[in-house]
């Protein structure tokens, strides 16, 4: 195609949108860019209208269901989502393609492969239409989770800062595999991926809670229980001066080196300049204070002159922390110089926080973990211990007896990413589900805490030219998700083993594209599904009555498919005594003159209502 080709269907308008986005390409110094129309992805979002299919057939458990699968191509599930669910998930997280060129990332129903020319550009392209959806989604206090491998993860975080600027949290590295593959090309095993982490301002992880087990209170401290920490801050005596100094115990007289490399963690007086003061406690504050644990029983040595210090430190025999070249060795003649190191007392009432930080690495189930001997000041971090693909591949095979899925993300990741970032009701969403491991792991952090959070998984078939017939989210999705809800046994070494089930249930949900201009077409099980997803926690199938009813007395949801004048009073009896009503119906106007003097009610037309919401204007 010609460059005038290219252009020729273009109207004036769209034109100069072609134009405007070639200028601030050209201005761009640094950031990320990619073959793309803006035109055609915007003509994308609302072209059509997306509605979703109840298949109670393939439901789990009783109406009215709380959690949600969608099967369909995820771009369209957002964009309904984003009609019912704006600004509600509290975690979005996802496992897409990985772009590897293996057959793992498919376009327009066909596998691109690692030769294509525009491979990464039609990756962005796709991920950038999916995050710019999904950013609606999340509250005021949201985060998404993004897992990535070493092909895009580089694009990815591009792309990331372009979609959530100024949210950037940070970026896990998890161990993937216990064993090596090695590259053919540069010996060098690649065993580790990553998830990049964006945030609201409100967001927070969970932390772990502090064990306070070295805190007591051996002397009686009317201050509290105490626990011995470390003086010192990880800085040098160049980095920080004011730091460096020598320390007195004012009960001995004898004097202790600080540390050149790690020096106190508090300034002093005597080290700042005219005009100048500390921020927060100098070191007299903290020994006037008795915060000081000076050492006991403290090997002590006096040096009459600098050339027996000098002496003592060419052999080894004087306090560690004194050396040829440090300034002011002079001051150490003469006087009693303790071999020990003053710590620091650390009251639990001290303590801004009760739990400690989440870490950024995620340690294997055979990593040491442990950080104590590390601590520098009153917080140590929380490493997540979690497994490795193989795993999720062990678990996935007892469940489903097939090993078709590629690498399945382990449970204890997944359970651990949910307990880190949610809370008992929030609402967490993957629209590339796959083997339903998020699912899952809502359920197991629900039966392990008690809570009642929701899922949203969308997946979809994964069908090709060459496999027409495949579905992943009706044969993998959910089934795997059902045999975590109901149990499962599988066979091992020692033979059948039965695994409790979670509890719990989902609706199953088909995406349905509906032309531009026929939104008329749509079905009112369709409609009443839209609103119940709208205003309510929990989905009921449609039934005939004359009018739907959801939500309680506080506010109710009313649905009237077929205006009735001879149910007008079975309507406005039950809305009387709702503080508040939304009432949807085909004809507003004709329902509110049948219904004067109800001033607790608003009227919504259909599908006017769901066409405004999703974007379109009717």
């Amino acid at each position: 195609m010609n460059g005038i080709e290219k252009y020729k269907d273009l109207s004036k308008d769209e034109l100069v949108r072609v134009l405007e986005a070639r200028d601030r390409r050209e201005v761009t110094r640094l950031g990320l860019i990619w073959e793309a129309s803006e035109i055609e992805r915007d003509k994308a979002l609302n072209v059509d209208f997306v509605a979703l299919d109840l298949l109670p057939e393939l439901s789990v458990g009783a109406a009215s269901w709380r959690n949600l699968i969608i099967e369909g191509d995820n771009f369209d599930a957002l964009r309904f989502l984003r009609m019912v669910f704006s600004a509600r998930v509290k975690c979005i997280l996802i496992d897409p393609p990985y772009n590897t060129g293996n057959r793992d990332f498919i376009y327009n129903d066909r596998f691109v492969e690692k030769e294509h020319l525009w491979r990464h550009s039609m990756w962005l392209e796709f991920m950038f239409q999916r995050l710019t959806l999904a950013r609606d989604l999340l509250r005021n206090d949201g985060v998404i989770l993004v897992h990535v491998g070493e092909e895009e993860v580089d694009h990815l975080g591009c792309l990331m800062d372009m979609v959530f600027p100024g949210k950037k949290v940070g970026k896990f590295v998890w161990r993937t595999r216990s064993g090596a593959r090695v590259s053919k090309n540069h010996f060098l095993s690649i065993d580790h991926e990553y998830i990049l982490c964006y945030a609201n301002d409100g967001f927070e992880f969970a932390g772990s809670a502090k064990t306070f087990a070295d805190y007591s209170n051996p002397d009686d401290d009317p201050r509290g229980d105490w626990a011995n920490f470390n003086l010192t801050k990880g800085q040098s005596y160049r980095e920080r001066p004011r730091s460096y100094f020598p320390l007195q115990n004012p009960e001995t007289g004898v004097w202790y080196p600080c540390n050149p490399d790690r020096v106190w963690a508090y300034s002093s007086l005597t080290r700042i300049k005219p005009g100048q003061r500390l921020v927060g406690m100098s070191m007299e504050d903290v020994i006037r204070e008795k915060k000081v644990l000076w050492p006991k029983e403290d090997k002590v040595v006096n040096f009459e002159s600098l050339d027996s210090l000098y002496s003592a430190i060419d052999s080894g025999t004087a306090p560690r922390h004194l050396r040829r070249g440090l300034p002011d060795l002079d001051f150490w003649v003469g006087k009693e110089i303790g071999f020990g190191m003053p710590r620091y007392k650390m009251h639990k009432s001290e303590l801004e926080a009760t739990h400690n930080p989440l870490s950024t690495w995620l340690a294997s189930g055979g990593e040491e973990t442990d950080n104590k001997d590390e601590i520098e000041t009153e917080t140590e971090t929380e490493t997540l211990t979690v497994g490795t693909t193989a795993e999720g591949a062990s678990l996935l095979t007892a469940m489903l007896g097939t090993k078709e899925f590629a690498y399945p993300k382990p449970l204890t990741l997944t359970q651990a990413l949910v307990q880190q970032t949610t809370r008992p009701n929030d609402i967490v969403l993957d629209f590339f589900a796959g083997s339903g491991t998020t699912g899952h792991a809502v359920l197991a952090q629900n039966c392990e805490d008690e809570g009642n959070r929701r899922f949203i998984l969308v997946s979809n078939t994964e069908a090709t030219i060459q496999e027409p017939e495949k579905n992943i989210c009706r044969d993998v999705t959910r089934v795997r998700v059902k045999k975590a809800i109901e149990g499962y046994a599988h066979t091992t070494k020692k033979g059948l083993k039965e695994v409790q089930g979670l509890g719990g249930d989902f609706a199953y949900l088909s995406c349905r594209k509906i032309p531009p201009g026929r939104l008329t077409e749509i079905s009112h099980e369709e409609i009443w599904t839209a609103l119940q997803l709208i205003h309510c926690s929990t989905l009921q199938p449609f039934n005939n009555d004359s009018f739907l009813w959801a939500g309680d007395d506080n506010l109710a949801i009313v649905y009237v498919p077929r205006f009735n004048r001879g149910d007008v009073s079975a309507l406005r009896k039950s809305l009387i005594p709702c503080r508040s009503a939304i009432l949807y119906s085909w004809q507003p106007e004709v329902v509110a003159q049948s219904l004067i003097g109800l001033e607790q009610v608003q009227y919504e037309a259909i599908p006017e209502s769901l066409a405004r919401r999703f974007g379109q204007k009717e």
